[in-house]
């Protein structure tokens, strides 16, 4: 069992990968970050080979994939957020694909990302963000602040402790099941053959890792289009 622990307590670590210093200062770039770095380059690979070439007429079927695969994307994501928040589906389609593909690189052997407590938090920064943004680009500085006395004074405080608590719950909601799920598998990986793993792994590594980007998109933009509102 102490082996077992071991072995699961090393996995959980974050290492550096490497380091560099500046002004006498040492930084240490984290596994999570290459990770993501790797994530992000993938993304853009195909990008690139789909997008490659494309034409008016006569298309190609990687571009009808292409066009394909945005407008079934955008329809998912547009339906979570309206018609009013059609300018910003593309921020949410982009964060539900680096964390549905963060998710799944743990298949070939990466840790996840998303493992990583900074990854998430840095994710549900950035959306609350987009969310005030979307806040005040719909009813401006003084109808977003008067929001907050919405709909009555006394609960200003609570309304103020929304812009912590929406961002937390993003972040230790993706955080928690991903690393959960790491953690299960771990084990199993530890403690029986390689095949038991391996049917498991279709729900903790794919369906559930899918799905953890899904909710995370989804209330996204559910407070987006609060937001709009």
């Amino acid at each position: 069992m102490e082996r077992i622990a071991e072995e699961v307590l090393e996995q959980l670590q974050t290492h550096d990968v490497f380091s560099f210093e500046i002004a006498g200062h040492t930084i240490g770039v984290a596994e999570s970050v290459v990770v993501s770095w790797i994530v992000i380059g993938i993304v853009l690979i195909l990008c690139l080979l789909l997008t490659a070439g494309m034409k008016v007429k006569n298309i190609s079927r990687r571009q009808a994939l292409a066009e394909w695969l945005v407008v079934k994307g955008e329809e998912l994501v547009g339906s979570m957020v309206g018609e009013e928040g059609h300018e910003y589906v593309s921020y949410l389609l982009t964060v539900l694909i680096f964390i549905g593909l963060s998710n799944l690189i743990g298949l070939f052997g990466f840790k996840p990302p998303t493992k990583d407590l900074n990854v998430t938090a840095a994710l549900a920064f950035m959306s609350i963000v987009i969310v005030q943004i979307a806040a005040i680009r719909k009813k401006h500085l003084g109808g977003w602040l008067k929001g907050f006395t919405q709909p009555v004074a006394l609960v200003t405080p609570i309304n103020i402790l929304e812009l912590g608590i929406k961002p937390l719950s993003l972040c230790m909601r993706l955080f928690g099941n991903v690393l959960g799920a790491f953690v299960i598998m771990e084990l199993l990986k530890c403690v029986v053959p390689a095949v038991i793993p391996a049917v498991f792994s279709l729900y903790f590594d794919i369906f559930d890792g899918l799905l953890q980007a899904y909710v995370f998109v989804f209330l996204t933009g559910m407070y987006i289009k609060e937001a709009l509102e």
